[in-house]
């Protein structure tokens, strides 16, 4: 692997990380606790683990798409995968908006399916790389509605 390999790696690893950082900026705290949930919920400890692991496979998956030179418009629906995944924490936890997050997770589950199809044709393992992400991202929908309509 070359350096600018490395480096593009490394950037793709940077976006995601950037992205994560939401998850850091707007933080539960007591408003969350205070919220009814429902009794499937995973425990708070999983959520920044799942994570983790998911934007470590987003990173790769956009770096092996970029690599298969599929041109500019795969990686534009990846930008804007993460940037709406950025937009999510602040508006469930920073505006606590659960009735907007939720529309906001119903965009943010066409772009990652957008970019899994704009993936496809470039890097069959950047595709199968981001379907833990839509598998998280629907369970985070559901999750979403379940405690806007409890907490209605």
């Amino acid at each position: 692997m070359d350096f600018d390999s490395l480096a593009a790696l490394a950037g793709f690893i940077a976006a995601n990380f950037v992205a994560a950082l939401s998850g850091a900026l707007f933080r539960p705290g007591a408003w969350y606790a205070s919220l009814a949930k429902p009794p499937w919920r995973p425990p708070d400890w999983l959520f920044g683990p799942a994570w983790s692991v998911l934007y470590t496979m987003n990173a790769v998956a956009g770096w092996l798409a970029w690599r298969a030179d599929g041109g500019t418009w795969p990686l534009v629906v990846y930008g804007v995968s993460l940037m709406l995944n950025f937009g999510w924490s602040g508006i469930f936890f920073g505006l606590r908006r659960m009735d907007w997050a939720f529309y906001w997770l119903v965009a943010l589950w066409l772009s990652v399916a957008g970019t899994m199809l704009a993936f496809a044709p470039h890097s069959r393992t950047a595709l199968w790389l981001l379907a833990p992400y839509l598998a998280w991202v629907t369970f985070a929908g559901v999750l979403n509605r379940a405690m806007w309509r409890l907490n209605a």
